[in-house]
Formats: C-alpha cells, sequence, structure tokens
C-alpha cells in the first residue's frame, strides 16, 4: 500500500533499468517543480476567487494521488495487459467525448464544452483518452502487416472519430496534437509515405476548414502575429504573458515574486503558467526547465532504440511526442512564438484530467523502459508465482 501511495518510496527500484529510474526520477522531480510553481501561480487567484489561496494547490493535490496511484499500477503491470484492455478505453472515452456535444450533458467553460461533470468533479475526456490512444495506435500500426484491411478501417475510424469529436467541442490544439501522435507513431511504424503524405494534407485541410469557420479561432491566429492591434482583447494576454516572461531577465524576480499572476495574466495556473515560472526563475530557470524536457525526452529515445519490440518502441515515441511535444507548444504559446491554445504544460498546470494523463504516461514509458532491458517482462507477482512453483517443486 505504501508503494501504491507514495511510489517515491519504493524499494523495488533499485531492481530496475537504469533508463526506468533516470525516468522515474525524471518525472517526480518534474512533478515537484511543477506543483511549487502551481502553488504560487494559483494563490492569487484562488484567495481572491474563494478567499482561500490554497484552493486550487488542495485540489491539484488530491488529483496527483490519484494520478500516482495509476501511475504505480501501470509501472508494475506487464505492457502485453495494459493493452488487453486499451480498445475497450479508447471506445469508451471516444463515447464520453461524444457526450460532451450533447446538449445537457457537456458542461461547458470559457467558451469550450470540454467537460463532464463527476460529482463535484469536472473530467475531460480529451485528456484522459491520450494515454490509450498511444497505446492503441502503437498497436495498430505496430502489427498493421498482420492486420486485415477489414481491422484496419474499422481503428482507422475509430481514430478519426476521436478527433472529431475534440474538434467539434472546439478544441484545436487538443485536436491536433493527437493527430500528430498518431501520424508520427504510424511513421514510426515505417507505414508508406503514400498513406502519410495524404494523411497530413487531410489533416492540414481539415484545420484550415476549422479557422476559416470559427471566428474565435480566426482571430486567435490575427491577435498572435500581432497582439498590440488589439492589446484590450484577443491579444491581452499574450501582452501579458510576454510582459512576464520579459520581466524574468536573467535571474528571475524570485519565487513567489511575479506580479502579472497578480490577476493581470488570465488563467496563469493553467495555459499560461510557464510565463508566470519565467517571470519568477528568469532565463536561467527557463533553461533549466528546458534541460529537464531534453533530458526526459533523450532518455525516452534511448529506450525506444533500445527495446526489441516494434509496439514498445511506437508506445515510447508516442509517449515522448505528448509529454515533451505538448510542452513545447505550451511555451511556445507563452513565449508568443505559436498561437494562443488551450494545451496544459504536463504536470504543471492545474486540472485533474490533464495531470492524470499525464502521470499514466510516464507510467506507460517507464513500464517499457523496464521491460526494454534485459528480459524484464514480467510482474513482481509473477515472480513470487514463479518462486512458490519451484518451492514446491523442490518439496
Amino acid at each position: 500500500m505504501q508503494r501504491l501511495l507514495i511510489p517515491v518510496f519504493d524499494p523495488a527500484v533499485k531492481e530496475w533499468a537504469l533508463e526506468a529510474r533516470l525516468l522515474r526520477w525524471l518525472t517526480f522531480l518534474w512533478l515537484f517543480v511543477g506543483l511549487a510553481v502551481l502553488f504560487s501561480a494559483s494563490y492569487p487567484s484562488a484567495n481572491a476567487e474563494f478567499g482561500d489561496g490554497l484552493y486550487y494547490f488542495k485540489r491539484q493535490l488530491i488529483w496527483v494521488l490519484v494520478g500516482l496511484i495509476g501511475f504505480n499500477v501501470l509501472v508494475y503491470t506487464p505492457l502485453r495487459y495494459i493493452q488487453g484492455i486499451t480498445d475497450w478505453a479508447v471506445i469508451i472515452l471516444l463515447g464520453l467525448i461524444w457526450l460532451t456535444v450533447v446538449p445537457g450533458f457537456g458542461t461547458t467553460v470559457n467558451g469550450a464544452t470540454r467537460w463532464l461533470k463527476l460529482g463535484p468533479a469536472l473530467i475531460q475526456p480529451s485528456e484522459l483518452i491520450k494515454p490509450f490512444l498511444i497505446l492503441q495506435a502503437a498497436r495498430i500500426f505496430g502489427n498493421w502487416n498482420r492486420l486485415t484491411w477489414q481491422v484496419r478501417i474499422n481503428w482507422l475510424v475509430i481514430f478519426v472519430a476521436v478527433l472529431l469529436g475534440i474538434l467539434v467541442q472546439p478544441n484545436l490544439s487538443t485536436t491536433a496534437l493527437c493527430g500528430m501522435t498518431i501520424w508520427l507513431i504510424a511513421l514510426g511504424s515505417g507505414l508508406p509515405f503514400s498513406y502519410l503524405g495524404s494523411t497530413a494534407f487531410g489533416g492540414f485541410l481539415l484545420a484550415l476548414l476549422s479557422i476559416s469557420i470559427k471566428e474565435y479561432q480566426r482571430r486567435r491566429v490575427m491577435s498572435f502575429l500581432n497582439p498590440w492591434a488589439d492589446r484590450f482583447g484577443d491579444g491581452y494576454q499574450l501582452i501579458q504573458s510576454l510582459l512576464a516572461v520579459g520581466s524574468g531577465g536573467t535571474l528571475g524576480t524570485g519565487y513567489g515574486l511575479s506580479q502579472q499572476k497578480l490577476l493581470y495574466l488570465p488563467i496563469q495556473y493553467t495555459d499560461f503558467i510557464f510565463a508566470v515560472y519565467a517571470e519568477e526563475f528568469g532565463f536561467v530557470g527557463s533553461m533549466v526547465l528546458m534541460l529537464l524536457l531534453g533530458s526526459y525526452a533523450t532518455v525516452a529515445v534511448l529506450v525506444a532504440y533500445k527495446t526489441r519490440e516494434i509496439v514498445q518502441q511506437l508506445v515510447a515515441i508516442g509517449v515522448m511526442v505528448v509529454m515533451i511535444g505538448q510542452s513545447l507548444l505550451n511555451i511556445g504559446v507563452a513565449t508568443g512564438a505559436l498561437p494562443t491554445t488551450g494545451l496544459p504544460l504536463p504536470l504543471f498546470s492545474y486540472g485533474g484530467s490533464s495531470m492524470i494523463a499525464s502521470l499514466m504516461c510516464a507510467g506507460i514509458l517507464i513500464r517499457v523502459a523496464r521491460e526494454s532491458s534485459t528480459g524484464e517482462v514480467v510482474s513482481l507477482a509473477d515472480k513470487r508465482r514463479s518462486r512458490f512453483g519451484r518451492g514446491r517443486r523442490k518439496r
């Protein structure tokens, strides 16, 4: 029970492969830094809205606890067992994604209907589906040549339905991230470029059509190009984010001393949490964070390189794309390099669904790292059963 609830204190880790141990500590470091930044970034808003500066932080700790239990279950469960339920998980979450757009079921926040109310909590199916989408895409494209055309078409239709369901919420940024993840997994599997090229072109046209139809998405793109043209409207958020990043200077203003988080920068504890981090820790702190992300990506690539199974390799690639790619997209938005989107910064931004999905992705990657080492493919329960069987044979 202690290992499930507090996986930091796990004596069995010393038996793991080096890559798995590195990923584990990088994940915990990433998580702890994220919690510290969230505490600082969310305090003024929580205090102003609820009279409790710890309101968001305390709720995030609950989601972290739930996520860590899922993280540890995945770390200690053989990948073949996890993939045994992945297809059903994708189908169930696909149904929940489309349920959000049904009147009376979805909950609208900031103009987007992406959440379902589960008692006092809100869940976001488009976030929770990410780890399962990685697993299923790796399973389908990794075994592509063994599958019949009927199975291939069925799952391609399901993947398209997932992307369309997320797009109509509307959530263009998550649609693009999930689409790029599936596409890169397919690329890693060795699918013909004729398939990949036509799919990429179709995705580009779909994104262009969405931007053309939805006025608010078009305004976001225009404000990104010149936020000062509407500095009190669509460009306000980006300008405040740039002021925060620029105010950090070389060494930052110091932990907890951000000025922009004092109700100047909107939603500073979710999509623009990096701006608060950059203001408080400066250019040096930002480079340390980039070093952390680079280290995580390097180890993930090393795991993908060392694994002997194509499906495991594709899973490692998919997790790296989601964790690192989403982080870079979030940072790009906060620094004005990309149009404003609603992508959270993994393990930093406030949100239960994002936290659980990120920790699940990290757990899956560590499981792949364990199995990619010298034959470590059985769970601890399997080992205990094996020892029990040997004891019976001796007697």
